[in-house]
């Protein structure tokens, strides 16, 4: 199974989503966030996901009689390679872009189904901008972006008042 296979599909896509910004996280847990996918089905794609080493297991318990894994997130394996061949077929493409945006849909969902603040308050947006860039001005600009999220992507300890949040991109020529 190619990266863009095991990553493009709504299921996984959608669990590892939940795990990131988590240190590591129970099957529970998981099951909990992804309440809608049945416990059957997550299980399934969980372990599609270790065996591709997008997640490793890191613990096991026993808890009620069956064995509980705490997992964690390999943020490395989290991106598909441009160059990846899962990527040659449009129709497939195209399908996990759509997961992509049904994911961030269902995030928007959840964040209006709790109790909140205001958008102002929350930080919370969406917006778009058109920019005219050469294809190196972009990489710059990708690159900056990166660097400035990653020391907030990897520390493991948060400042008190720190809040999960979820940044979305996409970039792509138009017109």
């Amino acid at each position: 199974m190619t990266t863009a296979d095991l990553l493009l599909h709504p299921v996984r896509l959608r669990i590892v989503q939940a795990m990131l910004g988590y240190p590591q996280s129970t099957t529970r847990e998981l099951a909990e966030r992804l309440g809608d996918v049945p416990v059957a089905t997550l299980y399934r794609h969980v372990g599609s996901l270790i065996d591709g080493g997008v997640l490793e297991v890191v613990a096991e318990s026993r808890v009620r009689g069956s064995v509980e894994r705490t997992l964690r997130l390999d943020l490395a394996r989290t991106s598909v390679d441009p160059s990846d061949d899962g990527l040659v077929d449009e129709a497939r493409l195209r399908a996990g872009f759509l997961a992509y945006l049904a994911s961030l849909a269902s995030a928007f969902d959840d964040y209006f189904a709790a109790p909140r603040a205001t958008l102002e308050d929350d930080l919370v947006g969406f917006r778009q901008v058109a920019v005219q860039a050469t294809d190196d001005e972009w990489r710059v600009v990708a690159v900056t972006i990166r660097d400035a999220l990653l020391p907030l992507v990897e520390r493991s300890e948060h400042p008190e008042g720190a809040r999960r949040r979820i940044l979305g991109t996409v970039s792509l020529p138009v017109g």
